[in-house]
């Protein structure tokens, strides 16, 4: 079979910006994107082997902390670059990642969901001891949540931790671990017994050189990341590594996650946008029916679809972060609606990009391939779309039921 004379399309070298220009950014995000941009386009992440994702990650956490963008996933007080954690930066850093390289949000992105926890709740010493080196690159961090049994259910959690004199004693599993067999700390919560469901879970902060903690399994998906199933057998952790009161880590948790649930949909955005932009060069470079794929009134319908659903779920995103940090209010509807419509949006647009690429949109080492295995995981973890679209609901019934009474 003759090989096609279709040129190959131009690489889309960086992602869109004129959406900072909206008035939920300031002169400060605007220079952030223009400093991550420059670092990327200079080659300042190298060569990302995903066929190793453990040294991948390593490497990719070194040189992001060696470039000050990590600064970003910690307070300002602990080497950080804000206050507090700008939601508005995260999102700009993992859209911009994201565009770029799945592998590379990732290793960003855990570095501050899996530190978040001792941002807002840990000791002073704790914060010190940990907070610094994390936005070094010296450290790598985990998020330990999710169990075998107890996914988006977190009130059926079973993993114990019992009160030893000045330890608690750990036991118990934990799923689908981002960064696990290769994190240096983990933020881990376990089942106390303060009161039933999700009254009695509390956060720790472990290290993976604990007596008792275990990598018990690596787990392998369809865009390879470090990812395991992590046990503890007797594992003892000093009382100073709790985080906040017994019984508080359920609030703990979703604190955690309304701040960086906007950033899982800024990844989507990357991901999304990264796509429109293959799409499109393909799309003018096809030769097709005597003009070009670009010129037919099937594919600009599909571009203009693809378009306006990424600026819809951009929009929710960019409100999110806003509204966290500049309104200081409760984002936890807001969150799960960016989240919610920018994966779900995200996996679309992929998927017609794709679909306009033809047979060459399955082939592997396609960039669409590799969007098309890197969305899938966005649209589950940090809460599943269904679990999305209750956290929208209850809300609603809450803010109705404060307002009537």
């Amino acid at each position: 079979m003759p090989h096609s004379s279709t040129p190959a399309p131009t690489p889309a070298k960086l992602p869109p910006r004129d959406h900072l220009d909206w008035p939920f950014y300031g002169d400060g995000h605007r220079a952030l994107a223009a400093e991550a941009d420059a670092f990327i386009a200079a080659g300042g992440l190298g060569e990302i082997d995903h066929g190793d994702a453990d040294a991948a990650c390593r490497a990719l956490v070194k040189k992001l902390g060696a470039a000050g963008f990590l600064r970003h996933c910690v307070p300002e007080a602990y080497g950080g670059i804000s206050p507090e954690i700008d939601s508005r930066s995260l999102c700009i850093l993992r859209e911009t990642l994201g565009y770029e390289d799945g592998l590379a949000d990732f290793a960003f992105a855990m570095q501050g969901l899996g530190t978040g926890a001792i941002s807002l709740s840990g000791s002073e010493e704790l914060k010190q001891q940990i907070l610094p080196k994390i936005a070094k690159g010296e450290l790598i961090s985990a998020f330990a949540l999710t169990e075998p049994d107890a996914g988006s259910d977190v009130a059926a959690m079973s993993c114990s931790a019992r009160r030893d004199g000045d330890h608690y004693v750990l036991d118990g599993e934990k799923i689908f671990i981002s960064n696990g067999g290769i994190a240096d700390v983990y933020t881990v919560f376990a089942r106390t017994g303060e009161a039933p469901g999700t009254r009695g879970i509390s956060a720790f902060v472990v290290d993976a050189d604990t007596p008792g903690f275990i990598i018990a399994e690596r787990i392998e998906t369809i865009a390879p990341h470090p990812l395991a199933l992590i046990r503890f057998e007797n594992c003892r952790v000093p009382a100073g590594r709790l985080l906040g009161a017994p019984g508080e880590g359920f609030k703990i948790a979703m604190r955690t996650l309304d701040i960086f649930r906007p950033s899982v949909a800024a990844a989507a955005l990357g991901f999304a946008r990264r796509a429109l932009a293959e799409a499109v060069a393909h799309a003018g470079a096809r030769n097709m029916f005597g003009a070009t794929l670009a010129d037919l009134p099937t594919a600009q319908s599909t571009l203009g679809e693809i378009a306006t659903a990424i600026d819809a779920a951009a929009l929710l995103v960019a409100r999110t972060a806003w509204r966290r940090d500049v309104q200081k209010l409760p984002a936890t509807k807001e969150a799960a609606m960016a989240k919610l419509t920018a994966t779900e949006n995200a996996q679309w647009v992929i998927d017609q990009a794709v679909q306009m690429f033809g047979g060459r949109g399955v082939q592997v080492g396609n960039i669409t391939e590799r969007l098309y295995r890197e969305i899938r995981a966005l649209r589950i973890y940090e809460g599943a779309t269904e679990v999305q679209k209750l956290i929208i609901g209850r809300e609603l019934v809450k803010l109705s039921r404060q307002e009537s009474s």
